[in-house]
């Protein structure tokens, strides 16, 4: 078993995205995949099915390889749009769908969360609108790494007005290129960015647990466990754009230590209930492999 607080920084922290690059598989393999890792004993890492709206239809002739224990648990990924006017309208058919689907069979499948690209010129205007559009369901809204704290204050606002904040902002972190990795100086604004009732998930490029430069696409990638960490330890502490970043950028595994009280960097540390408090500040990250991070996981001898 892994240590605990390990299994709380990253218990349903992975979303399998298989679709994508580089994976890049179709439909099927990317399904059966999903269906076999429910299974597995490392399923408590597992989140959610990243599937765009537009293969829902598809995906209906895969769902016999899941079962009432082990369903399909989807994270809807609505189209990209360039305005506030084509979100809307995009909004409102991809809710139609979520809504034709998850109809389909309550023991087999469930949407429990949407990512959509925010365009630039959405505002409050339009937040309120797709709050009615999407009910209660759970909506990580992208937007590039240049505009993070203003997407982060917008939804900040947005969520300040309603009881449970349900709104929050998906960033990426990285790509099959090198210019599409954010710095690590970004990743932390966006981190600091006092907007405490604003959950964020991140998406690509995050298939190891630490930073290293990656020959395939010659730059260095982020971490999972420098970002979430990061994440949960600079929510703890207060800490600044600097200290974030030194995290981020922290190659050497010997400086996270993994127990059954604490998680810890260096000497900050945070114990395990208040991890599993602060981890509603970073809830998941979207990878194409699910077999990478358990794989690198194991030889950090941390799995």
């Amino acid at each position: 078993m892994p240590a605990a607080s390990l299994h709380a920084l990253l218990e349903h922290s992975i979303d399998y995205a298989g679709m994508f690059p580089p994976a890049s598989l179709k439909l099927g393999p990317a399904l059966t995949n999903h269906a076999r890792y429910v299974r597995e004993p490392e399923s408590w890492m597992l989140n959610a099915f990243v599937l765009p709206v537009g293969q829902f239809e598809a995906a209906k002739h895969f769902l016999s390889q899941f079962e009432p224990a082990y369903p399909l648990t989807i994270s809807a990924l609505g189209p990209r749009t360039e305005n506030a006017a084509a979100f809307r309208d995009a909004l409102i058919e991809t809710d139609a769908a979520i809504r034709s689907l998850s109809a389909l069979n309550v023991d087999l499948v469930s949407i429990t969360q949407l990512e959509m690209f925010l365009p630039g010129d959405v505002d409050s205007d339009i937040l309120n609108e797709a709050r009615s559009i999407a009910g209660s369901l759970p909506a990580f809204w992208e937007a590039p790494a240049e505009r993070a704290s203003s997407t982060i204050a917008l939804l900040a606002d947005h969520n300040s007005n309603v009881d449970r904040p349900t709104f929050g902002y998906k960033m990426r972190t990285g790509g099959v290129t090198a210019n599409a990795f954010p710095t690590s100086a970004q990743i932390a604004a966006a981190l600091v960015t006092p907007a405490h009732r604003v959950p964020t998930k991140f998406t690509a490029g995050l298939h190891h647990p630490l930073r290293q430069y990656r020959e395939e696409v010659q730059t260095k990638m982020h971490g999972f466990l420098n970002v979430l960490g990061a994440a949960v330890l600079a929510a703890e502490h207060k800490w600044d754009a600097a200290q974030t970043t030194e995290m981020l950028e922290d190659e050497f595994a010997g400086s996270f230590k993994v127990d059954d009280e604490f998680f810890a960097w260096r000497d900050w540390k945070i114990d395990i209930r208040r991890l599993k408090d602060r981890r509603r500040c970073a809830t998941s990250f979207g990878s194409c492999s699910f077999d990478e991070p358990r794989d690198d996981l194991r030889a950090l001898k941390l799995l």
